[in-house]
């Protein structure tokens, strides 16, 4: 009450004075305005000491007794390494106290790698032992670490997983239901699609590891060049149901050279290759993934015969 009458009035006069109704109203304005003041900082007050002593959901205590992890990375103006973000959110998601020290400029990224004698960020510290970069970090924390040039069939499944999906939407905008025959036509136009988008990225790096193979491309170079672009068309007509006198030799050609091709080099000469059927810069091996693809060509393409002579 002292503060309030020292902000907002002065007693007058001897002690006992009454004071005047305007010296009262600025009382009584002066302490609503400080309890105005006190209940509007109060959450202040109590959201500030919530936040130092929470983090991430925990007490002040349990923050306390977190392992801590110290992490240098990049932070520019002009780029934020994206290994660090990586870095940062996995000791996050690992019940880590992160220490975060971004490196803003060139010359304190060079002052830092000469100083511990390392040529990357970002750096880990646990405790006072260093882990490395992102990949040595979830090695420590017990994750896979793909090796460079490590085989893998990731690319084709995803590519055939999507395709199976986009085949039983198509079925169903056209339809109103789950055809099967026809979900399976689709599926395999698009899977050509598909597969051709993934050669066309690249088509140098393409036709390169596809001359390692293809039986055709090894006699006439530009075959390699085409191949995309005819499994592409092939695809396109299919999944349209259109020009199908035009569709299905293509397919039907591009196939079986394939599969002739991949079973002679796996099956009978034992080479061991990499795969160009999704793209040139791909670590899938050659073999039954290719060969099915091959298959499959071949197969809608005597499927759509088969359906032609039906239908006459």
């Amino acid at each position: 009450m002292k503060a309030v009458l020292a902000e907002g009035y002065q007693l007058p006069g001897p002690l006992g004075t009454l004071p005047s109704a305007n010296q009262l109203a600025t009382m009584r304005l002066a302490i609503r305005r400080a309890a105005n003041d006190f209940d509007s900082e109060a959450p202040t007050r109590v959201s500030n000491t919530m936040s130092e002593a929470t983090i991430n959901g925990d007490t002040g205590a349990e923050a306390a007794a977190r392992p801590t992890a110290r992490l240098y990375r990049m932070v520019m103006s002009g780029h934020t390494c994206p290994y660090g973000l990586k870095a940062k959110d996995l000791l996050a998601r690992s019940g880590f106290e992160v220490e975060d020290h971004p490196l803003a400029t060139r010359e304190a990224t060079d002052r830092f790698k000469a100083q511990h004698e390392v040529s990357t960020t970002p750096q880990i510290w646990i405790g006072e032992e260093r882990i490395g970069g992102y990949d040595a970090l979830r090695a420590h924390l017990g994750q896979s670490v793909r090796e460079k040039g490590a085989t893998t069939y990731q690319p084709v499944i995803a590519i055939f997983a999507m395709a199976f999906a986009m085949a039983l939407a198509v079925s169903w905008l056209t339809l109103g239901t789950v055809a099967p025959v026809r979900t399976v036509e689709w599926f395999i136009a698009i899977s050509m699609c598909l597969l051709a988008v993934q050669k066309l990225q690249n088509i140098e790096t393409f036709s390169t590891m596809f001359l390692n193979y293809d039986l055709l491309a090894k006699r006439w170079v530009p075959y390699s060049y085409l191949y995309p672009f005819a499994e592409g068309f092939a695809g396109i007509l299919m999944l349209a149901g259109a020009l199908s006198w035009l569709s299905v030799p293509v397919a039907l050609v591009i196939g079986g050279i394939g599969v002739v091709s991949v079973y002679t080099a796996v099956y009978i000469e034992k080479r061991e290759l990499k795969c160009a059927c999704v793209g040139g810069d791909s670590q899938v091996p050659l073999g039954f993934v290719s060969l099915t693809e091959n298959v499959m060509m071949v197969a809608m393409a005597l499927w759509m015969i088969a359906k032609s002579f039906a239908y006459m």
